[in-house]
């Protein structure tokens, strides 16, 4: 009877476990952090960083949740599942998988704040993976398809009488059995393919506005003229409403203006201070939806003033600048994955953590690989200094070839023939990626294919991305089957590294590496699984991987010094079976020092 009060005390004494029966799934891989949960509230930094705005409520937490037969309504809950993490995760608490033949469910019942309530109220998802329909109070408010792009849903007609509302939500993801982006995501994991990612993934909030409001900003600077350009979407506005900016130096103002809603406002920035890996400065900006001289909305929000571009060097090849001069652009593959919370790092610490590691080491950029991180990854990376090479999420592979070498010059065909259905579906969720994460400065590359990874009509889809920002530049297919479109030729090449042959398209193209490395350490008491994890090449000790780590290095400075501007090394972390990473699955150990790590690095960055 002793041991069983004992043991009951110490169930209760565990965070959350008394009051809502959460824990994470026994038996996996956990990070440091995710002990720090608490179910109450995981996550709850304000999800929007580059629009705030006073007045939000946090979602987060413990919700019903229920896996049915496709499109069936559940007549029962089965249990608790804590959002916004995966259900197949192990932080969910639910840890099961659902798959293309089930819907999952998820419902909660919550008090509006009175600060919100009085106003529009509009619901934001973060993320959810991949089809979702939203229901209040019984009704249908909306779908969306999409498994990265945020998005939202105006509830105020649906709201009952008093604080208490319903919210279901329903969504279908059949993962790789299915023409969506999906990633890395399969049914059945194995080597580089990870475990799928079901449902609600990023920050459930509600926000309250006044029904004349901002809804977007599109921010575009301009260094040679010194000016930054900012867009307004609006909506509720009337004729004669102005949008007045303002733009911040710390506490001095340095530029404002007051334009129509709806048009765009140029601000002069003089003697502007340019954001770069060494010298990550952000402006503030102000931004007031005004009608008579009287207030209606206020967000605030930030810029970079920074320029990406190419420029042909003395010996005819392409290099990649950073305010007009060359930057060898260096950095992790970094795919974003974590063992307890898969798609969902477990805490905000954790998810800069990985950010702050990356710059320790003396790297200058990321390449984000086919995933979109949440927002506040991205203002990470602004605030430290990161620059970010973004990926297209990859999705319905299968059915196509794959040749680096020979690309379209043999007549050979390579391209994926999409359905229409799939071509709709792969654009519609490019252009919302782009367009969510078009005002961090820290990303200067777009890459909408990896690998010939369902690559199709690439001079098509190249030219559509860079006409839709142009302001960056475009990496048509890292690793992929190569056509004479885009900036940048990028092959990869595991294990040492090498460059692309300037000779191949003639001179008109950016030379990159865009993988080499994947140097395997498993760490016992630190992987996946206990056995079978693998590298590109494998050591037995940190000593042994430092030691070939180092003759890459060397070799790169060579191909620097031939025209090659930028590479990336697998990767980050280990993910699942994959041991490649600078650091384990879990973050506790990092395999090669920091500071030797960035004593290395920094001699790719003298060179010019």
């Amino acid at each position: 009877m002793k041991l069983k009060i004992l043991l009951l005390i110490l169930l209760l004494s565990m965070p959350g476990l008394a009051q809502t029966g959460w824990q994470v799934v026994p038996g996996k891989l956990t990070t440091p952090w995710a002990e720090k949960i608490s179910p109450d509230k995981p996550l709850n930094e304000y999800p929007r960083p580059q629009l705030v705005r006073q007045g939000w409520q946090n979602l987060n937490g413990l919700w019903e949740y229920a896996i049915t037969p496709l499109s069936t309504h559940p007549q029962a809950y089965e249990g608790k599942i804590l959002v916004p993490f995966a259900v197949e995760s192990a932080l969910s608490g639910v840890g099961r998988r659902v798959g293309k033949d089930s819907t999952l469910w998820y419902k909660t019942t919550i008090d509006i704040d009175k600060t919100i309530r009085d106003k529009e109220v509009i619901l934001h998802f973060g993320a959810v993976d991949w089809k979702t329909e939203v229901f209040i109070n019984g009704q249908s408010v909306g779908t969306h398809e999409g498994g990265y792009d945020p998005f939202s849903f105006t509830i105020t007609p649906f709201l009952k009488k008093g604080n208490r509302q319903e919210i279901i939500v329903s969504v279908w993801d059949p993962t790789d059995q299915g023409p969506q982006p999906n990633g890395k995501q399969v049914n059945k994991p194995q080597g580089i393919w990870y475990t799928p990612v079901t449902g609600i993934w990023q920050t459930v909030w509600l926000e309250g506005v006044a029904k004349s409001h901002i809804t977007a900003t599109r921010h575009t600077p301009d260094i040679d003229r010194k000016t930054l350009t900012l867009q307004t979407e609006t909506t509720g506005t009337e004729a004669g409403d102005i949008v007045k900016v303002e733009a911040w130096d710390g506490n001095t103002k340095v530029a404002e203006q007051e334009v129509a809603a709806g048009s765009a406002a140029e601000l002069a920035i003089s003697s502007p201070k340019l954001w770069s890996p060494d010298s990550p400065f952000l402006y503030d900006l102000k931004i007031s939806l005004l009608r008579k001289g009287k207030v209606l909305d206020e967000v605030r929000s930030y810029f970079g003033m920074r320029k990406i571009s190419m420029k042909a060097g003395a010996d005819g090849l392409q290099r990649m600048l950073l305010n007009d001069r060359f930057l060898f652009q260096y950095g992790p593959l970094d795919q974003g994955w974590w063992p307890d919370g898969l798609y969902t790092a477990p805490t905000d610490e954790a998810l800069k953590f990985d950010v702050v590691k990356t710059k320790e080491m003396g790297f200058n950029m990321i390449r984000k690989h086919i995933k979109m991180e949440p927002a506040r990854w991205y203002y990470h990376c602004d605030r430290e200094g990161i620059l970010v090479w973004q990926d297209m999420p990859s999705g319905d592979l299968g059915g196509n070839a794959w040749d680096m070498r020979l690309g379209n010059i043999t007549g050979r065909k390579l391209e994926k023939d999409r359905t229409a259905a799939s071509e709709t579906i792969y654009r519609k969720e490019w252009k919302a990626i782009m367009d969510a994460l078009y005002n961090f400065p820290c990303i200067v590359v777009w890459v909408p294919f990896n690998e010939a990874w369902g690559q199709f009509k690439t001079r098509d889809i190249t030219e559509w991305t860079q006409k839709h920002d142009p302001t960056r530049l475009v990496n048509s297919a890292s690793g992929g089957n190569f056509y004479p479109v885009g900036h940048i030729l990028d092959i990869h090449h595991y294990p040492e590294p090498q460059m692309p042959d300037p000779q191949y398209f003639g001179k008109g193209q950016v030379l990159v590496l865009g993988e080499f490395g994947g140097l395997g350490l498993p760490l016992e008491g630190h992987t996946w699984q206990d056995k079978n994890n693998w590298g590109y090449q494998s050591f037995k000790n940190k000593e042994d991987l430092k030691k070939r780590y180092t003759e890459f290095t060397e070799s790169l400075k060579t191909l620097i010094s031939k025209g090659l501007s930028a590479a990336v090394y697998t990767q980050t972390t280990d993910v699942e079976v994959e041991t490649n990473g600078l650091m384990t699955y879990d973050r506790k150990i990092v395999k090669m020092p920091e500071a030797e790590l960035k004593a290395l690095h920094s001699e790719f960055y003298k060179m010019r």
